[in-house]
């Protein structure tokens, strides 16, 4: 017969590992773990979605004045905030009965679900990395919220964290279109000006980019356009797994498989860019459910939350 404490032990193993499933998410992408890194992974407690406080203007009051002169007291609206919808994901580790029978003892049973766990965590992770790169408009607009929506290629466009970008100029990203804003597609001999380029439009005194994620067609093209004492690597991407490279003072990172579009480039300020997961569902596994009509049950792990952004000024894209 099956062995009598499986449900406990698969609710249990799932809960003991959740904290590494989370975290294995978070070191399998550039930008998440540069997130990590930088305290801006930060859990959610709930309400209706995920609010991001803004500024979005400077105080109108500000002025030069020569004695008595009367100052301007006048009240100015500097504040607003972004909301994000919650997104939802979860990935399932099943057992069936028979399967019970056939791992009948407990070592047997734990080398099973090792495996199942270890797929289901690169599924989750390899699915909420497309998410985080994503125009959020997958699964009928239950993706992430990803790079393709805040920081878009064409920025006058479109929704974002309730705000529209047509109407309001302060809620739109920089970008570098190589056909429109430059003088063709990227090349080994160009890409390093229309870098240079993008860079400064990003950069607002000490705000400037500290990570540039790439395809490999854009990755190997700035490659190839240094010289090799040019070709600086960091040496806390390089310890993460991470090919990358350096230009001005941001890491320049490769993200594999990620799902970042061809021919891009993502020029990010991770001070204004976060990953909010629900502190109930990062990655956490609920309660086992037994089939109504099978010899199974299941233990979902799941996922809420969503990447946000408080300032898209400073974050800019470069395309052909």
């Amino acid at each position: 017969m099956a062995s009598p404490n499986l449900t406990e032990l698969v609710t249990t193993t799932l809960r003991n590992r959740s904290r590494q499933l989370a975290d294995n998410v978070s070191n399998g992408n550039a930008l998440l773990q540069r997130l990590n890194r930088r305290g801006n992974v930060r859990t959610a407690d709930g309400g209706r979605n995920i609010v991001e406080e803004l500024e979005y203007a400077e105080n109108s009051t500000f002025m030069y004045y020569s004695g008595y002169e009367a100052l301007d007291i006048a009240p100015s609206e500097v504040m607003t905030a972004a909301e994000f919808d919650w997104k939802q994901a979860a990935v399932n580790v099943s057992i069936s009965g028979l399967e019970q029978l056939q791992n009948s003892g407990r070592e047997r049973i734990i080398n099973l679900l090792e495996k199942r766990i270890n797929n289901a965590q690169k599924t989750m992770r390899n699915n909420l990395s497309k998410g985080i790169y994503s125009d959020g408009t997958g699964s009928s607009g239950k993706q992430i919220t990803g790079l393709q929506a805040m920081v878009a290629d064409d920025p006058t466009t479109g929704t974002v964290g309730g705000i529209d970008r047509a109407s309001w100029s302060f809620w739109r990203n920089q970008k570098f279109d190589t056909t429109a804003d430059g003088s063709g597609a990227a090349s080994a001999s160009n890409i390093k000006g229309y870098m240079q380029s993008l860079w400064l439009d990003c950069t607002r005194g000490n705000d400037k980019p500290d990570i540039v994620v790439a395809d490999k067609n854009f990755f190997q093209l700035f490659w190839e356009s240094l010289t090799d004492i040019q070709r600086i690597t960091s040496s806390d991407e390089a310890t993460s797994g991470f090919q990358s490279l350096k230009f001005n003072t941001a890491d320049v990172v490769y993200d594999g498989d990620s799902g970042i579009p061809d021919n891009h480039m993502y020029f990010l300020n991770t001070d204004y860019i976060f990953w909010r997961p629900h502190r109930d569902r990062n990655m956490a596994p609920m309660e086992n459910k037994m089939s109504v009509n099978q010899d199974a049950e299941v233990v979902p792990l799941v996922f809420a939350g969503n990447m946000t952004l408080s300032n898209a000024d400073v974050q800019g894209v470069l395309f052909d």
